[in-house]
């Protein structure tokens, strides 16, 4: 388990690609390797890898299997890319963000990039069905940070964007400050709000069986999103 608090930014030193494996070591943050062990996990880009080699104090070792290198997006590494990291936590660590498997759903694509004074805004389109767990005020994993959805809106067909603030020491611990229009990012859905969305659904069409398509059609002539109803309560942070 992660906690969506990025601990550093790592260098791509080298890459190796074999059939259906790439390998590839990271040199990391002076500290970041203290204690760390072969088989251990690394959130890279939101991505949980596990140690297969060190060499010295800051540098390691990962393989990514041809599955995890097209769902995300470590198949465009190259030498020199940067990338969010952080440890496994450990039992009694504090959860300064959200709790995150490391587990990444889908890719979102940056859509725009704004710099309101001393703030950061990107707008991430994500396709469709994933938006139905995206709600203004919810959290979010974005290339293994924990971050605070600002707003959201969903499409017809369920596509649709999010934004979210960064403020100056975000920008300056992860690489967000870096990406451009157009740039991939892995993002992991916040699974309390997901299994909350897919109960409230199911419930739904067990219930309402043949006559779901009818009340959907008749929500959208009158701008109401059926999911929408199956927001969970925001709970304030901390």
């Amino acid at each position: 388990m992660f906690t969506g608090i990025v601990q550093g930014i790592a260098t791509v030193e080298s890459l190796n690609d074999r059939p259906g494996l790439r390998c590839f070591r990271l040199g990391f943050p002076e500290g970041f390797c203290d204690g760390l062990a072969i088989g251990a996990s690394v959130a890279c880009d939101g991505v949980c890898l596990t140690v297969t080699a060190l060499h010295g104090q800051d540098a390691a070792d990962f393989d990514v299997m041809q599955q995890s290198l097209t769902l995300t997006s470590l198949a465009a590494l190259r030498m020199g890319s940067r990338l969010n990291v952080e440890r496994a936590a450990r039992d009694g660590a504090e959860i300064g963000g959200h709790p995150l498997s490391g587990h990444v759903d889908v890719m979102g694509r940056v859509a725009a990039i704004r710099r309101p004074e001393n703030n950061h805004v990107l707008r991430i389109a994500l396709p469709a069905p994933w938006m139905r767990y995206v709600f203004a005020k919810g959290y979010i994993a974005v290339n293994g940070a924990s971050l605070t959805v600002a707003d959201a809106q969903r499409e017809a067909g369920g596509a649709g964007w999010f934004e979210v603030w960064l403020i100056p020491e975000t920008l300056r611990m992860t690489t967000f400050g870096g990406k451009l229009e157009g740039d991939l990012l892995n993002i992991e859905i916040e699974r309390s709000t997901q299994v909350f969305v897919d109960t409230v659904r199911d419930a739904l069409d067990e219930r309402l069986g043949p006559l779901l398509p009818a009340l959907e059609a008749f929500a959208r002539e009158r701008g109401i999103a059926l999911g929408d109803l199956a927001a969970p309560p925001k709970l304030p942070r901390g």
